[in-house]
């Protein structure tokens, strides 16, 4: 959740969505430290989010 430190939830290989961009598809955790994320989107490649600002979702089976 924004503000909440979400990235804690967080681990690498999850796999996730960002909620404002169903565009850019199902993406894998690579890594966390700290508030950034930086996943591997499968239509916008690789991404560092900001964790305080973006909540992103899991999604089943990213476990």
């Amino acid at each position: 959740m924004p503000g909440a430190g979400g990235a804690g939830l967080l681990v690498p290989g999850m796999l996730v969505h960002h909620p404002g961009r169903p565009d850019w598809g199902l993406g894998q955790v690579q890594s966390v430290i700290g508030h950034r994320v930086t996943v591997n989107f499968e239509n916008a490649g690789k991404l560092v989010i900001d964790a305080t600002v973006i909540a992103l979702e899991a999604r089943p089976g990213a476990d």
